[in-house]
C-alpha cells in the first residue's frame, strides 16, 4: 500500500479509538477523522461528496431524514402511546415477554422495510412502554437494533448490502426468501432466547405497574384522529413503495422524502414542527463516517484486505465460503457494511465465475450477505440501525455507550454467525 493509504488507516483507527473510548463526542470524532482524510489527500471533494462508491451515501442520509420527519409527525397523533399500551397489555406487563414481542415485531418489519426505518418506528413505542412499566429502556433499544439487523438479512430489501449483492449476482427477491429466510427465522428465535440471559437484570416485574397498564384503554391515547389517518395513509404508501422497489425502481431515500413532503403539504403541521424531531447529530455523524470509510475504499485499503481474505482460501471452496462468512462479519463490525459489500462484490463475482457458477460457488454470495448483515451487530457503529438507536436514546436522555452496546453485540454476532456456519455447510457445501 502507498504512504497515503497507511496514513488513512492510521487516521481511521485514531477516530475509531476516540469513538470507542468516548474521549470526545462521536460526531466530533467522525468529523475530525473525515477532515484528516481530506487533509492527507486520502480522498478529495469529488470522491467524498459525489461518489456513490467512495463518498457520503446520500441515499442513507436522506432516507433517515425523510423517515425522521414522518415519525415526528406520527408522534403528534398519540399512536405510539397507543402501541405502547397495546404491547404492554399483550405482554401482561411481563418484561421478558415484552422484549420478545418487540424483538419479533422489529425483526418481521425489518424484513419488509429497511432496518433503519424499522427502528425509527419502534423506538418511540419502546420509550413509552418502558416508562409505563418503570423499565430501563437501553436493553430494549439494543435488542431492537440487533433484531432489525437479523430480520433485515432475510430479504432483498431488508438491508442495503442485500440490494448491492442482488444487483451484482442477478438474484431476485424470491431467491433471498428461499435461501436466507429459513435461517433468519431460526436466528430470531435463538436471539429471543439469548435476550433472556443477556438482559436478565432488566426484567424487573412490577405488579402494580402491570395492573395499571391492564386497566388502561389504548384508544384514549389517540390525540388527533384526522392527523393519524393522514399519517398512516402516507406511511402505508411509503412502505408499499419500499416493498415494490424491484418493480418501481424508486430509491428508498426518494420514497421517504416524497412521503415526508406529502405529509407536511397535506396536513396542518408546520415545517418547523416537522423537522423538530430530526436527529441532526446522527445525520452529521453518518456523513463523517462515510467520508472516512470512503477514503479507505478510495485508497484501496478495503480492497486489499478483501482480496487477501479471498486469496488465502483460493482453490478450496469450503474454506473460501467460511472465510467469506467470518471475514465479512469481522470487517463489517468495524467499517460500514455498505461500502464493504460494494468493494467485495466484484471480487466474489470473479470467484463465482472462476468456480463455474454452481450452487457451491454461489454459496459465496450467501456467505457475503450473512457475514456483512450479521456482523453489523458486533459494535455500536457496525450498522446504521445501531447508530440511529444510540442517537435516539441520547436525544431522550438515555446514554448507550460504545461498549455498552458492543459487549452484547459481540456475543450476538458470534452466536448468529456460528449458527450460519453449519447452515451454509450443510445446504451448499456437502
Amino acid at each position: 500500500m502507498t504512504l497515503t493509504a497507511w496514513l488513512a488507516v492510521a487516521a481511521f483507527l485514531g477516530a475509531y479509538a476516540l469513538i470507542a473510548t468516548e474521549r470526545v463526542h462521536r460526531v466530533a470524532a467522525a468529523l475530525g477523522g473525515a477532515a484528516v482524510m481530506l487533509v492527507i489527500h486520502a480522498t478529495a471533494a469529488g470522491p467524498a461528496f459525489f461518489s456513490e462508491r467512495t463518498g457520503i451515501d446520500w441515499n442513507v442520509v436522506f432516507l433517515l431524514l425523510g423517515m425522521m420527519i414522518i415519525v415526528g409527525v406520527l408522534k403528534r397523533t398519540g399512536v405510539f402511546e397507543y402501541l405502547a399500551i397495546w404491547a404492554a397489555k399483550r405482554a401482561r406487563g411481563r418484561p421478558y415477554r415484552l422484549m420478545v414481542l418487540l424483538v419479533v415485531i422489529t425483526a418481521s418489519a425489518s424484513a419488509l422495510l429497511d432496518n433503519v426505518t424499522t427502528v425509527l418506528l419502534v423506538a418511540p413505542v419502546t420509550f413509552l412502554v418502558c416508562e409505563r412499566l418503570a423499565l430501563p429502556v437501553a436493553p430494549y433499544l439494543i435488542a431492537e437494533a440487533m433484531a432489525s439487523n437479523i430480520g433485515g438479512t432475510a430479504t432483498l430489501v431488508g438491508d442495503p448490502p442485500n440490494i448491492i449483492i442482488a444487483s451484482r449476482a442477478g438474484l431476485t427477491f424470491n431467491d433471498f426468501l428461499l435461501h436466507l429466510t429459513p435461517l433468519v427465522v431460526v436466528l430470531v428465535a435463538v436471539f429471543a432466547l439469548l435476550c433472556r440471559v443477556l438482559f436478565r437484570d432488566a426484567f424487573r416485574y412490577d405488579p402494580d405497574r402491570a395492573a395499571e397498564i391492564m386497566a388502561l384503554n389504548e384508544r384514549e391515547a389517540i390525540a388527533d384522529r384526522r392527523l393519524l389517518w393522514q399519517s398512516l395513509t402516507v406511511l402505508a404508501l411509503v412502505m408499499a413503495a419500499f416493498v415494490l422497489h424491484p418493480v418501481l425502481h424508486y430509491e428508498p431515500s426518494v420514497v421517504a422524502l416524497l412521503g415526508a413532503g406529502a405529509l407536511v403539504a397535506l396536513t396542518e403541521i408546520t415545517t418547523e414542527e416537522a423537522i423538530a424531531e430530526v436527529e441532526w447529530p446522527t445525520l452529521v455523524f453518518f456523513a463523517g463516517l462515510f467520508v472516512m470509510v470512503g477514503a479507505l475504499v478510495h485508497t484501496g485499503v478495503i480492497g486489499e484486505v478483501a482480496r487477501a481474505a479471498a486469496g488465502a482460501a483460493e482453490g478450496r471452496p469450503e474454506a473460501t465460503v467460511m472465510a467469506m462468512l467470518w471475514g465479512s462479519a469481522g470487517l463489517s463490525a468495524i467499517v460500514d457494511n455498505i461500502p464493504y459489500v460494494a468493494t467485495m462484490s466484484p471480487i466474489v463475482e470473479q470467484l463465482v465465475h472462476a468456480a463455474g457458477g454452481g450452487d457451491q460457488a454461489r454459496a459465496l454470495w450467501w456467505a457475503l450477505a450473512l457475514g456483512a448483515d450479521l456482523g453489523g451487530n458486533a459494535t455500536a457503529v457496525g450498522a446504521a440501525a445501531n447508530v440511529v438507536v444510540i442517537g435516539i436514546a441520547a436525544r431522550n436522555g438515555t446514554r448507550i455507550s460504545f461498549w455498552g452496546f458492543t459487549r452484547y453485540g459481540l456475543i450476538v454476532t458470534v452466536t448468529t454467525v456460528a449458527l450460519a456456519t453449519p447452515y451454509l455447510w450443510l445446504r451448499y457445501l456437502l
